[in-house]
C-alpha cells in the first residue's frame, strides 16, 4: 500500500448501520480492494463517497446453491417435471420422476442461448447485491459441456462484479449415466471449479456409494472441493448424505465438502438425525437448504441449535422445478422465514447470517466479513435494520464488489437487454 496516504481511500462510506452495533453511525474507508478503517468519524475524503443515511451496511450476498444453465427454461417446458418433483400430496416422493422429466429440455441445450439467459440472472445477482455464487452446470450425454461452457464465459465476463464458483455437476447419475464420470473431468479441464455430484439417484446403495467415490477421486485429482445435491426425495431410507460425510472424514478432506438440500433429513428419526449432525460437524460439511423449492427441507433450526453449519440458496429461477426466483437472496430468507417460522429479531439474524456470511463459509470464501483488513464486499442497503430488510427485500442502494462500486446503471441496462 506504499501509494496509499493517510485519510485517502478509494471509497468512502459515511453514516452507516452496523448489525453488531446498530446503536451509532460509523465510516467504512476502503482502500485497494479491502476495508482500511471503521470509525465513527473518519478524516479526508475519497475518490467516491457514499452517504448511507443511517441505511445499514453488510457484507454483500452469497448464493451458495443455483443451477445457474437452466435459468429461465420454465417457459421451454411444461408443468408435469415440477408436479412430480413436488408431488400431489406434497410428500415428495415422486422427486426422482421429476428429475428424469425435467432432464427433456437438455436435449435442445447450446452454449449461444444458455448464455444469454445466464447473463441476465447474474446481472440480477449484481444488481441485488449477491456478489458470490456456487453455479452448478449439467454435465452428462444430453447436456454435453453447453452449460459448462456458458458459465465459464460467464464467470470471465463478470469477474470482479459477480464471482462464479462453476460446478461440474453430474446431474444424471455417475453409474447409471455412462460416461458421465469422463465428462466431468473434461468439464475440470476446461476450467470448472468444483466437482458436483447427485449419489442417491442411483439405483442401487453400492451404486450410491461408488457415485460418491468417483466424484472424490475426481476432486482429489484436480484439488477442488465437492458439492452434492443428497437424499432430495421423501424418503426417510435415503442415506447419502452420511455417505458422503463419512468420505470426506476417511479422506480428511475438512471444509473441503458441501450437501445441498437433504429433504429426507425432514422425516429422519430423532436418533439418527443427532448421529448425523455429529457426521457432519466431525466432517467441517455445510449444508445448503432451500426450503421454497420444495415441500420438504433440512431440519435447518435443529442443525443450528445443534451447532452446524448452514446456509441458503436460490436454488431456481424459473426452471422445471421453481417458477420464480430473481436471484435475491433477502426475497429467499424473507419467504424461509416463514417457511421455517423464524421471525423473531434473534432468528432474523441468523437468516441474514445464512445469506452472508455462513453461505460465505460453505463455499469456501475466506475473511468474508465486515471488518478491518477484509475483502470489501459490502452492500448499502434501503433500510435501517434486518427486520425493514427482510420485509421489503429491496435492491440495495449500492453494491461494492472487491472494492469496486457495481455500475447499478449498466446492471439494469443488462437486466433489461
Amino acid at each position: 500500500m506504499e501509494n496509499y496516504k493517510e485519510n485517502h481511500y478509494d471509497i468512502l462510506i459515511r453514516n452507516s448501520r452496523l448489525r453488531d452495533r446498530s446503536e451509532k453511525l460509523y465510516e467504512i474507508g476502503i482502500y485497494e480492494g479491502r476495508i482500511k478503517d471503521v470509525e465513527e468519524k473518519l478524516s479526508g475524503g475519497a475518490a467516491e463517497e457514499i452517504d448511507a443515511g443511517g441505511n445499514l451496511v453488510t457484507e454483500s450476498f452469497v448464493n451458495a446453491h443455483l443451477h445457474l444453465c437452466k435459468v429461465y427454461t420454465l417457459m421451454m417446458m411444461d408443468d408435469e417435471a415440477m408436479k412430480s418433483y413436488q408431488s400431489a400430496d406434497k410428500s415428495m416422493g415422486k422427486a426422482m420422476t421429476g428429475i428424469e422429466l425435467a432432464m427433456r429440455v437438455k436435449e435442445k441445450y447450446d452454449e449461444k442461448w444458455i448464455i444469454e439467459n445466464v447473463r441476465k440472472a447474474v446481472a440480477l445477482a449484481a444488481y441485488y447485491g449477491n456478489t458470490h455464487i456456487r453455479a452448478f452446470a449439467d454435465v452428462d450425454s444430453k447436456a454435453r459441456l453447453e452449460g459448462v461452457k456458458a458459465l465459464l464465459k460467464a464467470r470471465e465476463e463478470f469477474r470482479g462484479i459477480v464471482d462464479l464458483q462453476v460446478v461440474a455437476f453430474a446431474q444424471d447419475g455417475i453409474v447409471r449415466e455412462p460416461g458421465a464420470d469422463g465428462l466431468v473431468r473434461e468439464a475440470m479441464k476446461l476450467g470448472a471449479d468444483v466437482v458436483g455430484g447427485i449419489p442417491w439417484i442411483e439405483y442401487t446403495e453400492a451404486d450410491i456409494v461408488e457415485h460418491v467415490k468417483v466424484i472424490f477421486d475426481i476432486a482429489d485429482e484436480f484439488d477442488a472441493d465437492v458439492s452434492m445435491l443428497v437424499d432430495d426425495a421423501g424418503d426417510p431410507g435415503l442415506r447419502s448424505l452420511e455417505t458422503m460425510a463419512v468420505e470426506t472424514i476417511k479422506r480428511q478432506r475438512f471444509g473441503r465438502s458441501l450437501a445441498h438440500h437433504a429433504r429426507a433429513m425432514a422425516l429422519y428419526p430423532k436418533p439418527y438425525f443427532q448421529k448425523i449432525s455429529a457426521l457432519l460437524k466431525k466432517a467441517q460439511m455445510g449444508v445448503v437448504s432451500d426450503p421454497q423449492t420444495g415441500p420438504l427441507h433440512a431440519r435447518v433450526p435443529e442443525l443450528l441449535e445443534e451447532g452446524n453449519l448452514v446456509c441458503l440458496g436460490q436454488d431456481d429461477i424459473s426452471d422445471a422445478y421453481y417458477a420464480y426466483g430473481r436471484n435475491n437472496m433477502l426475497e429467499v430468507a424473507f419467504l424461509v422465514s416463514h417457511l421455517l417460522w423464524m421471525t423473531t429479531r434473534p432468528e432474523m439474524e441468523t437468516l441474514y447470517d445464512m445469506i452472508t456470511v455462513r453461505a460465505a463459509e460453505c463455499i469456501g470464501l475466506k475473511g468474508f466479513k465486515l471488518e478491518v483488513g477484509a475483502p470489501a464486499n459490502l452492500v448499502v442497503l434501503d433500510a435501517p435494520n434486518t427486520l425493514e430488510a427482510l420485509r421489503y427485500h429491496e435492491a440495495p442502494l449500492h453494491v461494492i464488489s472487491h472494492g469496486k462500486l457495481v455500475d447499478q446503471k449498466k446492471i439494469r441496462k443488462m437486466i433489461r437487454g
